[in-house]
This record gives C-alpha cells, structure tokens and sequence, in this order.
C-alpha cells in the first residue's frame, strides 16, 4: 500500500514488514490471535511510525499488508526463511510442508507484487530526475534469545551508497540520550534482498533503519521517534 503518494521529497520510505494481515484463503495459519501481533508476524510499530514520517518528510511510504509470516518480503523468494515453519520457537502451522505451487502462489500475489511496485515507484522518479533516497523502516524486540538488547536504534548498511547512513549515525549519536547501533542489532548482509535489489543495484544512497519496539508500540511513541528521524535524516541528507 502507499501512503501520501504525492509526497515530494527526495526520500523514499518503504516497510517490508509493516502489515500483519493473513490472506483470507489460509485461514489463521494455525496461529493463536496473540501471535499474529507479536514481532515474528510483523514489525511492531513500523506502520504508525512510518506514516508520521511520511508527513513529517513529505515523502511516500510504500508498505507490505501482509504478514512476513505469509512471505517475507525482506527476503528472496526462494530462501526456506522466506515462508518460515518456525519462527522465534513458535510453529507455523500453515507453512509446514509447504510445497512449490503453495509457495509460488504467494510469491506471485504478494512478494512479487509488492517489489514491482517499488520498481515501478523508482523507475518513474528516476524517468523524471527526481532524487530518491531509500530508507526502509524495521523494528526489533528489545530482548532476543535471553539477551536483552541495549540499542534504541539501529542504522543499517553495507556498500554501495552508504554516505546519508554513515550520516545519519551521526546525527543521532549528537542526541545524546539515546544508544545508536551501528550495523546492530543487525548487520546488513545477504540475507536482505530489498535494498540490494532496489537501492545498491541502482547505486541510490539508502539507510535501513531499525527502531526498537517497544519505543515505538504507542502513538506517542511512534510520534516522539518519527520527529527523531526526521530531524536525523535531514540532517543526514544536508551533510
């Protein structure tokens, strides 16, 4: 789905992981209600705060509606993680046993569609000389495997165009209150398809940032962290 299409910034903002929703024709996928809101069926927070960011930029924010436990946009189709039959120790039920017509349908009407309407996005802005800088907007849990977690954020990266994501550490770090990762809790690498397939393979400048979730799982939490954001990016995007 996108949000504030008409936005005229030169930032791009895409959520992956935004969306939570499970295609009508697989039922529940075996999940408990409780499951299907917690942080292995979507980005908590990612959605809200996107949106503030949006208007905040005046950009477009591009997001998946369905959960990455249908498919996981964020990852190549043809990855075993891309339809996961675990996830954080919960079983996944609807995608045990998945065989290559079940796989190839979601890939074909959601994984698919979603990365040709980022395509089509950028191949239209860069057609009419517009400047695009994609930041793709995640979220992680404050504890993972027993180990707690001690970033309020992280800023993602790994070649190509990295100068606003380098950037962008900076302008965070001047805040002071806050713990800024670099490359954590995560490290950009082969495992993430978007912005390799979409910003490095067009040499775009891109960040992909991490914001932890429960900072982000209220309004004004949402609110608070897309002011944060704004601030940083425009700064990032002047030096």
């Amino acid at each position: 789905m996108l949000f504030n299409a008409e936005g005229a910034a030169p930032f791009l903002l895409i959520g992956d992981h935004a969306g939570s929703a499970i295609p009508r024709a697989l039922g529940d996928m075996g999940l408990e209600p409780a499951d299907r809101t917690r942080h292995i069926a979507l980005d908590i927070g990612v959605l809200g705060m996107g949106q503030k960011l949006a208007l905040l930029l005046d950009a477009p924010f591009l997001h998946q509606t369905y959960s990455r436990l249908v498919v996981d946009c964020n990852r190549d189709p043809d990855r075993p993680d891309a339809m996961p039959a675990v996830s954080d120790g919960t079983t996944i039920a609807g995608n045990e046993g998945l065989d290559a017509v079940a796989r190839q349908a979601r890939i074909a009407t959601i994984h698919r569609p979603y990365h040709a309407a980022l395509e089509t996005i950028i191949d239209a802005r860069l057609a009419a000389g517009r400047q695009t800088i994609l930041l793709s907007l995640h979220s992680f849990t404050p504890i993972m495997d027993g180990e707690t977690r001690p970033w309020d954020i992280g800023i993602l990266y790994s070649h190509g165009q990295t100068g606003i994501a380098v950037a962008m550490l900076h302008a965070l770090a001047r805040w002071g209150d806050i713990t800024v990762g670099d490359n954590e809790p995560y490290a950009m690498d082969d495992i993430d398809y978007t912005i390799p397939r979409h910003a490095i393979s067009r040499a775009l400048r891109y960040a992909e940032i991490e914001v932890r979730q429960d900072l982000i799982s209220t309004e004004a939490g949402q609110l608070g962290w897309a002011q944060r954001l704004a601030d940083a990016i425009l700064a990032a995007a002047r030096a």
